[in-house]
């Protein structure tokens, strides 16, 4: 690689069918309601189609930061955490930015989980507003 840059390791197959479901779910939830709602009732609504697929999923998820030698308890708190392995950061937000990217980045190394998806309800289409990452 010329860059520097590596790509990240493939996630196994059972993480990859988390996040498959993660995505169905996600679609359903935005052709079910559109854009133009409240993040929190976007947040709910997936955790209920996920739930309702048989996933164990885990709201508001609160994951300490440790910084030297010091644990701060609750650093940041993870929207829904799918079957301990995905991560799902919901956003209703005119558009994504690199800093949005960049808090799921975070998250995934804190909370020692490799995928991860940033979904911007808010988007027309939601393809738009999609992004899967991977640590």
């Amino acid at each position: 690689m010329h860059d520097g840059h590596h790509e990240p390791e493939p996630v196994s197959p059972a993480v990859n069918r988390v996040g498959r479901a993660v995505m169905d779910a996600a679609f359903t939830v935005h052709r079910t309601l559109g854009p133009g709602l409240l993040e929190s009732v976007y947040e709910h609504c997936l955790a209920e189609e996920l739930r309702q697929a048989g996933l164990d999923v885990q709201h508001q998820v609160g994951v300490p930061v440790t910084y030297g030698a010091v644990q701060i308890d609750v650093g940041f708190r993870l929207d829904l955490l799918v079957e301990r392995s995905v991560i799902v950061e919901v956003k209703a937000i005119d558009a994504l930015a690199s800093i949005h990217t960049a808090q799921v980045l975070t998250y995934l190394r804190f909370a020692q989980v490799r995928l991860g998806y940033l979904i911007n309800f808010n988007s027309l289409r939601l393809k738009d507003g999609f992004r899967r990452l991977i640590l």
